[in-house]
């Protein structure tokens, strides 16, 4: 593929996955709001947005077999955990911007949980069988994520253990 043409498709890619959270978020305001029609149009269309973003990643050649797909997260959560996240509250602490901190921190101790996670299926696939897992849960304030169990009260945020999704 040529440079721009690439170039070109990862900005797409980039634009089209921005949009598709975008609307979800925008359809969750809906219908907190008791909108449902337009929540479900805004659902509708970040749906053709992440049909768009999985094109583009298609022919991107983003789009491997489990075990690289496994690795690919890994790298990323690594990068998140190491590099990114330390670097931008950093700057927003020295900034004083609290609620970037709080955002960045809550966002930074769930990607260490990830990055492990992710580790940890990539063995078990690397072994030639599928991770077990039980019911995994999201603290839907921070992101803290656990597998099995979830404790009483977040250890990241303090959110209560009611206030956990379930997958």
């Amino acid at each position: 593929m040529r440079k721009m043409t690439e170039e070109n498709l990862k900005a797409a890619f980039s634009g089209e996955s921005q949009a598709h959270m975008k609307y979800m978020l925008f359809a969750d305001i809906a219908e907190e709001e008791g909108l449902s029609n337009t929540a479900r149009l805004f659902r509708a269309i970040a749906y053709a947005e992440l049909v768009h973003a999985r094109n583009h990643a298609n022919e991107l050649g983003m789009l491997r077999e489990t075990r690289e797909n496994l690795e690919s997260c890994i790298n990323g959560e690594n990068y998140e955990v190491n590099e990114m996240y330390p670097a931008f509250k950093a700057v927003a602490e020295l900034q004083g911007e609290k609620g970037a901190v709080r955002s960045t921190n809550y966002a930074l101790q769930a990607e260490k949980i990830h990055e492990a996670m992710y580790t940890k299926a990539k063995q078990t696939v690397d072994e030639g069988k599928d991770i077990q897992l039980g019911d995994v849960y999201i603290c839907p304030v921070c992101g803290y994520t656990t597998n099995g169990q979830v404790p009483d009260k977040c250890p990241v945020c303090g959110a209560p253990k009611e206030k956990f999704k379930k997958f």
